[in-house]
């Protein structure tokens, strides 16, 4: 019993003191809560740990070909931790004795300081008790230089005894440089809009191609530095989607460096071209150049998705639809242009050059200002709205919506009660002003034209993926509408007209022998403090090649070109030009363009021609598997057959040669001149010395 007294009381005074613990721990954190928190909290803002965001490596973007167009590469900013080794006597004395080997290298890497000035940094950084970590340099290395940086003296140690740390700072890169930069897009851009690579792919796809951060622990450094401390609560990032754009390399570069040499030439002030596939509607090329004020010229505006502006003559396209649509006019019905200017209501309307009385083809192919708006008056001036009508019909009224953010509504005067429609607003409309089109726009419906009267939504980017996996495919989303946008006969007077411009209009100075382009020039007068001045002009020319079996359409636009004369800053001196060169070198490099230079199977004849300059050998060969008489004029070649000449003191080419040209296998042996020839059979054997 006394034994179990004595127990008992042990129990309880384990119990009572496991209690009392209890209570400490607990009156220790309602303590450290409510008396002490707010010197806890401040302290905890200086701490040496903290959870950080691990950011997503970004996805990249890709040319149709595979072709990288954006990626990310890691760089790495230099830094060392000076608590590493630093009570170390032997790890002390390495550091001063290779302080001015270190100092040399890091004034050859950076370029910006002397020698001596890394030498004093290391050193002084080194002596500061106080300082646990010295950033060398914000720039930042590339990965070669790193490997390269990890053999220096010190270093080589490893960053556990040499104290080199290595921050990853991911880049953003474009590999083409420049080429593509507004629709490719920027992680850091400055646009005025104030938005990531506004209108361009990597602020569009950003969700897409920014992935998931991740968590960590991270330890402080000085100067602001972190660097990962793992204890195993990390999240990994999710790597963004690639994204796989319709851009084709080579027909991009082509249309840049067409441009760019004529805005040089020109002196103008900005320009664009769009390159467009027929039929699939994807966008291959898109350039955007404007001046900067120092001679140069940039891709910093997206021009082709973001300027809507009065396309002009351009425009007469769609209105000879509408007026073709609903009149059913004749190309060769006469048109009374006059013999000088048209005053409607109190403005004035011309020509270039007066053209009297005309035919409807003549019309278009002259682009008579005249012609088409007394057209246009004629049909619709009674119901404005039916014109309207035809254009909302054929795509113009609406945005097209693009892949990238930023693009320009179009901008028509309809009538109705709010509206801005006047009774000059419908001929004006009609040869491209008085509305505000961006040059994809007019550009997507002279494709359609081109593609047999089916209308194409525009397509840069194809699929968004992560490794083998599609995540969004867009060519399955791409609208495509059924309805043609007009009929089959309109089509065909269009697509004459449209080569007529070509062949004896205004754009003949284009005209090839090879193929075949179909389009419509452009020259408008610019609206400046709220008047047309003539002499500065907003010039284009859109169309597609080659005539017969389109295969691409594209747009020029070059804005306010200047010359000493006037009459050649016209879309036919300045656009056009710059539509063959870009036609011709993609016409050059695509073989599907070409034409057959045969067609159909090949006879017995032909092959037989063929077999006559064909070593008899193989003549006799190909015969044999085609089954081709003798008769059939191959075994011509046997008649070149008979004996050998003397072939000693030959090379070996040449004794080859003369002996399967006469039906012989040959063998030889030995090198130099033939000395010594013999027959066994159909083979000749060479020696030689």
């Amino acid at each position: 019993m006394n034994i179990k007294r004595s127990i008992m009381r042990r129990v309880r005074l384990a119990f009572l003191a496991v209690v009392a613990f209890a209570l400490a721990i607990a009156g220790r954190i309602v303590y450290l809560q409510q008396v002490e928190g707010e010197k806890w909290q401040r302290k905890a803002h200086t701490t040496r740990l903290k959870n950080l965001v691990i950011p997503a490596t970004r996805g990249n973007i890709y040319a149709d070909d595979g072709s990288l167009l954006a990626t990310s590469l890691p760089t790495y900013r230099l830094g060392l931790d000076l608590t590493v080794g630093r009570k170390s006597f032997q790890r002390d004395t390495l550091f001063r004795k290779k302080a001015d080997t270190l100092g040399l290298l890091l004034s050859q890497l950076y370029r910006d300081h002397t020698p001596e000035f890394y030498k004093a940094l290391l050193l002084d950084a080194h002596r500061n008790p106080k300082k646990s970590y010295l950033t060398i340099n914000r720039q930042t290395v590339s990965f070669q230089d790193k490997q390269r940086i990890q053999k220096w003296p010190l270093f080589r140690l490893g960053s556990n005894k040499g104290g080199q740390v290595f921050e990853v700072v991911k880049q953003r890169v474009n590999p083409f440089d420049n080429m593509g930069k507004r629709t490719i897009g920027s992680t850091h851009d400055n646009d005025s809009l104030g938005q990531l690579g506004i209108s361009g792919l990597e602020a569009s796809f950003n969700v897409a191609l920014a992935g998931k951060p991740g968590k960590g622990v991270f330890e402080r450094l000085s100067a602001g530095s972190w660097r990962p401390r793992s204890d195993g609560s990390e999240t990994r990032p999710t790597p963004g989607l690639d994204v796989y754009t319709t851009l084709n390399v080579n027909i991009q570069d082509v249309a840049e460096a067409a441009l760019l040499r004529a805005l040089r030439t020109y002196r103008a002030d900005n320009g664009c071209v769009v390159v467009m596939d027929v039929q699939t509607g994807e966008i291959k090329a898109m350039s955007n150049l404007g001046h900067r004020g120092d001679s140069t010229y940039v891709d910093e505006k997206n021009f082709a998705v973001r300027w809507a502006v009065n396309p002009g003559s351009t425009f007469k396209l769609p209105s000879m639809v509408a007026l073709l649509e609903e009149a059913h006019l004749s190309p060769s019905d006469p048109v009374a242009t006059g013999n000088g200017p048209l005053l409607y209501h109190g403005r004035r309307l011309e020509d270039s050059h007066p053209h009297g009385t005309i035919s409807l083809q003549r019309v278009f192919e002259t682009s008579s200002n005249i012609g088409v708006a007394k057209l246009t008056l004629r049909h619709f001036a009674g119901h404005p709205e039916r014109y309207f009508g035809y254009l909302r019909k054929f795509h113009l009224l609406d945005p097209l919506g693009l892949q990238f953010r930023g693009e320009a509504r179009p901008v028509f005067h309809e009538p109705g009660e709010k509206s801005l429609y006047s009774k000059t607003t419908l001929p004006w409309t009609s040869i491209g002003y008085e509305s505000l089109v961006t040059p994809l726009q007019i550009l997507t419906f002279y494709n359609a034209i081109a593609n047999n009267g089916r209308w194409v939504q525009p397509l840069l980017v194809r699929r968004t993926q992560r490794a083998d996996e599609v995540q969004e495919d867009f060519i399955g989303k791409q609208r495509r509408p059924e309805t043609p946008i007009c009929s089959e006969r309109t089509l065909k007077i269009v697509h004459k007209m449209l080569e007529g411009v070509v062949e004896r209009g205004t754009a003949t100075n284009i005209r090839n022998a090879h193929y075949k382009i179909a389009g419509k020039t452009g020259t408008s007068q610019k609206l400046i403090g709220g008047q047309y001045r003539k002499g500065i002009y907003y010039t284009s020319f859109v169309g597609y090649f080659p005539a017969n079996a389109p295969r691409y359409s594209c747009i020029v636009v070059i804005d306010t070109p200047q010359g000493v004369n006037s009459e050649r800053l016209y879309a036919r001196d300045v656009s056009a030009p710059v539509f063959k060169e870009i036609a011709d070198k993609i016409y050059a490099t695509d073989v599907r363009l070409h034409r057959q230079l045969r067609s159909g199977k090949s006879s017995q004849a032909d092959v037989a021609q063929a077999l006559k300059s064909t070593p008899a050998p193989a003549a006799e060969r190909i015969a044999a598997e085609l089954g081709l008489p003798e008769s059939e004029g191959w075994s011509e070649r046997a008649a070149l057959r008979g004996p050998l000449p003397d072939l000693r003191g030959m090379s070996l080419r040449d004794a080859l040669f003369l002996i399967e040209n006469k039906g012989f296998r040959a063998s030889y042996s030995g090198m130099g001149k033939v000395t010594k020839q013999e027959f066994s059979g159909r083979t000749v054997t060479l020696i030689l010395k």
